[in-house]
């Protein structure tokens, strides 16, 4: 686990969001805290990394669904190249095989965004401390949903059938051969418990999977 390494002055914030109305108004709400600091603001995934690197911040708070590399990606990231830098979770998708994606990634906390943003400040604070911080009802959900039941490559799969990509091109993007990706798809299909590949995708999708 990182060490608590909370400055004597404030605590500096990186936050990742793309859209960036919501991203000015949550780093000025932040700023209002007397202990809190927000020393870096990135609108991509891609430029999490180097923010990082570059303003070493205490804590990152990182949206999910962002331009370039996702939020999951970027936490898993972060925990590799600046593992002094403590992630929470924020976004709009309350979804249960995010939470999981996001533990495995290293995430300390994943919190929801229709929450107050005391209770945002509270656990920036709470992460920084050691603490692992999460959503209780999204917590009670992702035990309930259970684990993602597809294999890395059924969501390869999945994730390269977007935009009404065929069997022949996801062949080729993934290196695969069309019986293969046929097969991975059919799996995926079943496990879900869907009709065809464009609603195993939304499915997957719904539940966090992707």
């Amino acid at each position: 686990m990182p060490r608590d390494h909370r400055p004597s002055t404030s605590v500096r914030v990186l936050l990742a969001e793309d859209q960036g109305m919501m991203r000015g108004a949550l780093a000025l709400l932040l700023g209002m805290e007397d202990d809190l600091e927000v020393v870096a603001q990135v609108a991509t995934g891609d430029a999490i990394v180097d923010a990082a690197l570059a303003h070493r911040p205490d804590v990152a708070l990182l949206d999910i669904e962002l331009p370039g590399m996702s939020g999951l990606d970027a936490a898993a990231a972060l925990r590799r190249q600046v593992p002094d830098c403590r992630v929470l979770i924020l976004t709009t998708f309350g979804r249960p095989g995010y939470l999981r994606r996001a533990m495995e990634a290293g995430a300390a906390g994943f919190l929801v965004k229709d929450g107050p943003v005391e209770d945002l400040a509270a656990a920036i604070r709470r992460v920084l401390s050691g603490e692992t911080v999460i959503d209780p009802a999204l917590a009670a959900a992702a035990l309930s949903a259970g684990p993602n039941p597809l294999t890395a490559r059924e969501c390869e799969v999945l994730k390269a059938s977007v935009d009404g990509a065929t069997v022949s091109d996801i062949a080729t993007k993934l290196h695969l051969s069309e019986s293969t990706v046929r097969n991975y798809l059919s799996s995926a299909i079943g496990k879900t418990g869907t009709r065809n590949r464009m609603e195993a995708m939304r499915e997957a999708r719904q539940q966090g999977w992707l």
